[in-house]
């Protein structure tokens, strides 16, 4: 029987700074489980993205895109697509601003076109540019975009789509895109939902924007020393840096290992 539920966002949070895990966070992990705690992926990439994670984690229960790809012990449980016509008048706005973008779903990712701000953008989350191909979407399915652009640009998408579509800005290049209903905490009610996870007690380890959602839905979240100010208010306690030991003093501290 599951004692309570931890989800954790990566960047920043499960993550060090090197996108990768250190030896202590998947000893961490373990021992939860150990503990009959399960432990929950709550990001906003994709799967395809975090296998290696996945891997030495062997965690199984994962809240991916935003909220827009949730599996329950390795079986989708829910998925929201965004529609054709929405990518097809964001992608055209795109382009008139001279932007870039990226789609994405659970097996792979593609974008556009080679640009200075693309490869800023996975330079920053120290990921491999993705293949250039802009009929990718036209034929599978799109759990979510990213608009590769500069700050300045947001209001723009989020005044031409407010109500179609959800934005997140996740790195200084770049805004994650998902369907309007799509979120951390749309992601984990619908895992909340299932029979053998209702009333059991929920924490959440986040630093950024696209956390603030999932704090709102458990019952004691923790922010990141490293995470927004913003994250940190809205937190009910505040661990020490994803670079130190953060992980493990959150869970500590609340007596999960």
């Amino acid at each position: 029987m599951v004692k309570a539920i931890v989800f954790f966002d990566l960047d920043g949070t499960l993550l060090n700074a090197q996108t990768k895990l250190d030896e202590e966070v998947i000893a961490a992990v373990q021992q939860l489980k150990a503990n009959d705690i399960l432990p929950v992926i709550a990001t906003g990439r994709n799967i395809f993205e975090i296998r290696t994670v996945i891997q030495q984690t062997q965690i199984d229960t994962l809240v991916s895109a935003n909220g827009s790809y949730v599996v329950a012990n390795g079986k989708p449980v829910h998925t929201a697509a965004l529609s054709k016509d929405v990518i097809g008048r964001l992608t055209k706005l795109i382009a008139d601003n001279h932007d870039a973008y990226a789609v994405l779903n659970q097996n792979a990712d593609r974008i556009n076109q080679m640009t200075d701000t693309v490869k800023k953008t996975y330079h920053y989350i120290n990921s491999p540019i993705p293949i250039i191909d802009p009929t990718f979407w036209h034929l599978y399915p799109v759990h979510m975009m990213l608009i590769l652009t500069t700050p300045e640009h947001d209001a723009l998408y989020q005044r031409a789509f407010k109500g179609e579509l959800a934005f997140y800005r996740q790195t200084p290049y770049s805004i994650d895109v998902v369907a309007p209903d799509s979120s951390k905490q749309a992601g984990i009610q619908h895992l909340l939902a299932l029979a053998d996870y209702q009333n059991i007690p929920t924490y959440a380890f986040g630093d950024g924007n696209n956390d603030l959602p999932m704090f709102q839905t458990v019952d004691h979240a923790i922010a990141m020393a490293n995470g927004l100010d913003t994250v940190k208010q809205a937190a009910e306690f505040v661990t020490t840096a994803n670079t130190d030991h953060g992980i493990v003093n959150g869970l500590k501290h609340y007596h999960l290992i």
